[in-house]
């Protein structure tokens, strides 16, 4: 989330608003900041299905208010986010998220 306003109260507020937003499923505006289009690629190419990305916003969106409690530097994109939530899983033996998410897929 390069450019993203370094009032980390205010960035996290417009962050709030968008994930709300986002799981809402209603955009009420057509202006969007940088860091915004960034955080909207990032979603759209995480290619998870609604249910899983809903869970991953409500994820990040945790991790990065705990990120603005402890630092002052910008927080980590999404997929920076999503890689490590994957590698963190790949590495105490459970399946990669992208993993369950391709065997939901052929079940469907």
């Amino acid at each position: 989330m390069a450019g993203i306003v370094q009032d980390s109260g205010i960035a996290f507020t417009q962050l709030n608003r968008l994930i709300s937003e986002l799981l809402r499923g209603t955009m009420s505006r057509n202006c969007f900041r940088p860091w915004e289009i960034d955080l909207l690629l990032d979603i759209e190419g995480s290619d998870l299905r609604p249910p899983a990305r809903r869970e991953l916003l409500r994820r990040y969106q945790k991790a990065v208010r705990r990120h603005y409690e402890n630092d002052s530097g910008p927080p980590p994109r999404l997929s920076e986010f999503l890689e490590a939530q994957r590698a963190r899983k790949a590495r105490h033996g459970g399946p990669a998220e992208s993993d369950v998410e391709v065997v939901a897929k052929r079940m469907d």
